[in-house]
């Protein structure tokens, strides 16, 4: 289900759509009429991590530039230091005891009113046994 909300997305998603031929991920990220959301931090552990994303992948480390880039142009970085302290302390108390690295994604949802787009099934759960329930699904 697509909808023209705004989606936080997780950089795992961003992941899987570079190591895959024709994934779905790619396919639904460039599409324009969605508003996509990551944190500045998600940009910066894409770079992190480019030679394991191109070690793994099924595209030549160009193709995987290009890929990154035709993703890129349909994707808002926002800079996290603009989140509310009332959004980060909300997302604070959701991830805790998931994972704490996932705080800035779930900050960035209930800062901006978007949905959250992730593939980490602990995180989902996690959230879901937690009272959330604002998630993107392909």
């Amino acid at each position: 289900m697509i909808t023209t909300h705004a989606i936080t997305v997780d950089t795992n998603i961003i992941f899987s759509a570079l190591l895959k031929n024709h994934s779905n991920y790619y396919d639904v990220l460039t599409n324009n009429s969605i508003h996509f959301l990551i944190p500045k931090f998600a940009f910066i552990e894409l770079f992190k991590h480019k030679e394991k994303i191109v070690r793994y992948s099924e595209h030549a480390d160009d193709e995987v530039l290009e890929i990154l880039y035709g993703i890129m142009k349909n994707i808002q970085i926002y800079d996290e230091n603009l989140i509310s302290l009332n959004s980060r302390e909300k997302a604070w108390n959701l991830v805790k005891e998931i994972d704490e690295k996932d705080t800035v994604f779930v900050a960035l949802c209930l800062e901006t009113n978007s949905r959250l787009w992730t593939g980490d099934k602990k995180l989902i759960n996690g959230l879901r046994n937690k009272g959330f329930d604002r998630f993107f699904e392909i």
